[in-house]
């Protein structure tokens, strides 16, 4: 299994997405979105995400006995949250609330509707891959 991820490990990052967004909401303290953030940047550019790796923790099954990801759609898929949550992070800081709130949505509704079985990033990867593939096609 060295090109997928245990979904239980996917579902925990989405999950610390999502609750991050409702924190930072609840209490107005937006660095709470820093842990999902470097996290996720962490897993992007460097293959260790923080939260998975301590997620790995209490899986009780051999990683193959679960279900996988593919490592390269959660790479695409960690990216946009990753830009997603930038942008909501620089908003709070420069004070464009309604902007850092439109960033912090998108990428916990995103996540949330990862979560309940419809992957958003895995859907735009494969419509991009086909017009890619459409355009490189002969007419």
């Amino acid at each position: 299994m060295p090109n997928s991820i245990p979904r239980p490990l996917v579902r925990v990052n989405q999950w610390v997405i999502v609750l991050s967004v409702l924190l930072t909401w609840a209490t107005g303290f937006y660095w709470i979105l820093a842990l999902p953030f470097v996290s996720g940047l962490l897993g992007v550019a460097a293959d260790f995400n923080p939260v998975m790796r301590a997620a790995k923790l209490f899986l009780r099954r051999p990683m193959a006995d679960y279900i996988p990801e593919d490592k390269s759609q959660q790479k695409f898929n960690q990216l946009l949250a990753v830009l997603f949550l930038a942008g909501a992070l620089v908003s709070y800081l420069m004070g464009w609330q309604t902007a850092a709130y439109v960033f912090s949505a998108m990428v916990a509704l995103a996540a949330f509707i990862a979560i309940l079985g419809f992957c958003i990033g895995c859907f735009l990867l494969f419509q991009w891959s086909q017009f890619q593939h459409r355009r490189r096609r002969p007419s």
